[in-house]
């Protein structure tokens, strides 16, 4: 099992380049079961989950390929309808593929999904939404399965934002019969690069990235050709591992207005950034000033940064406060990052971080993917050498992030 090696103390310095989102790249890829014919989508990471994704694609009898960030998926023939538990037990987002099916095949058999264990998220509103559809959903020895003739436009409401349930209906909605309204829909710029992906292929849909979005059902959809946004959780991790190590970072092909939230609170730390089209200046504070946060659904504070954040006022000057909002069991790297001297209490929902002059390095363990992002960043901060154990978290989010940081100046390397 690969660990990650990390001297710390270096103030980065120099340019690193933004992969292609992930979280957008995984619905993109599910979509294509929508369409008859060759989707090249570029831009994609060459990260785990991408392969997994492409695997279970594969296996429902698409075909898949993936070479110099480009995905092609010929999407002619869809021989199989169950997403099988061996495909799906290490990535939730394989549940994408469950609206698509139903509304291509008429039929979907989808096992529940796995991911990273940082509490329960539930798929009811995904059935909810295609019950309202009129499928006949039926939940047995932990597969999903979904049938329908056509699928019909419904008034479907989220009684909570749902960013996996908003892509899955709305790529139902758009083979279904009649106009769809999700209320309450969530607004991530992930859903909006799905809902834009899924209007080049012939969709009708209006309201992507505002709590009603409309679609209105065709026959049928064209395959498609589409790039994917960059990655704002890898854009707002670098931010970060600028920040903590007073560096000077570019921070190239990023989109800084979707991580306006993000920013805000960095600068508030005391750090220098500024925004040029799609590249981000970062200048870190020779110390970072403590600030509260409170994770919220975009375009408030995202939960996939809070640990990225914690790690940086593990070190600030003063004691924070960090709400997370979304996730009830997200708080797993508290224990690793006291492990390297930081000092913080949780008490539900809530972490006290009271912030100390240095973190030392030390043997942690990576709990879920961006609980590794927060060890990293600790460890670029941390007085000797921190080794990461569990990294293929890291590995399903991030590419070459050993690379990146390297070529930023970090002392990093991969241990076989």
């Amino acid at each position: 099992m690969d660990k990650l090696e990390i001297e710390g103390g270096v103030r980065l310095s120099g340019e690193v380049s933004i992969s292609g989102a992930k979280n957008a790249a995984l619905p993109v890829m599910a979509a294509s079961i929508l369409s008859s014919g060759e989707n090249v989508i570029s831009n994609v990471p060459q990260l785990r989950d991408i392969s997994t994704m492409g695997k279970l694609l594969a296996h429902l009898g698409m075909g898949y390929h993936q070479e110099n960030g480009k995905v092609i998926l010929q999407s002619k023939k869809i021989e199989a309808i169950e997403a099988p538990y061996d495909y799906v037990k290490t990535m939730r987002a394989s549940v994408l593929v469950l609206g698509p099916l139903v509304a291509r095949t008429g039929e979907a058999r989808v096992s529940l999904p796995g991911g990273c264990a940082i509490g329960a998220r539930p798929i009811n509103l995904h059935t909810m939404g295609l019950e309202k559809m009129g499928a006949r959903i039926t939940l047995s020895r932990g597969y999903i399965r979904a049938k329908a003739k056509r699928l019909k436009g419904a008034m479907i409401y989220f009684d909570i934002p749902t960013v996996t349930g908003t892509e899955n209906l709305m790529m139902a909605a758009t083979l279904a019969e009649g106009q769809t309204i999700l209320e309450n829909a969530a607004c991530e710029p992930e859903v909006v690069d799905l809902a834009n992906a899924l209007i080049s292929m012939g969709a009708h849909i209006e309201g992507a990235g505002t709590s009603t979005v409309k679609i209105s059902g065709v026959s049928k959809l064209r395959p498609l050709k589409y790039k994917i946004i960059p990655d704002r959780i890898e854009t707002g991790t670098f931010i970060t591992a600028a920040a903590i190590t007073g560096g000077e970072v570019k921070i190239r092909n990023c989109n800084p207005g979707h991580n306006e939230a993000l920013i805000n609170k960095i600068r508030e730390t005391g750090a220098e950034i500024s925004a040029k089209k799609n590249t981000l200046f970062v200048k870190g504070p020779e110390r970072p000033s403590s600030e509260d946060i409170k994770t919220m659904p975009y375009p408030g504070f995202p939960t996939d940064m809070q640990a990225q954040f914690m790690a940086l006022m593990a070190v600030a000057d003063g004691t924070s406060v960090i709400t997370e909002n979304i996730f009830e069991n997200r708080f797993m790297h508290v224990a690793e990052l006291r492990r390297m001297g930081a000092d913080i209490r949780v008490e539900g929902p809530t972490a006290t971080v009271k912030g100390i002059k240095t973190l030392k390095g030390a043997q942690v363990m990576a709990t879920d993917l961006r609980a590794s992002a927060s060890l990293v960043i600790a460890g670029l901060a941390a007085q000797g050498t921190t080794v990461i154990d569990r990294v293929y978290h890291i590995d399903r989010g991030y590419q070459c992030i050993e690379e990146k940081l390297g070529g930023l100046g970090a002392k990093i390397r991969r241990v076989k």
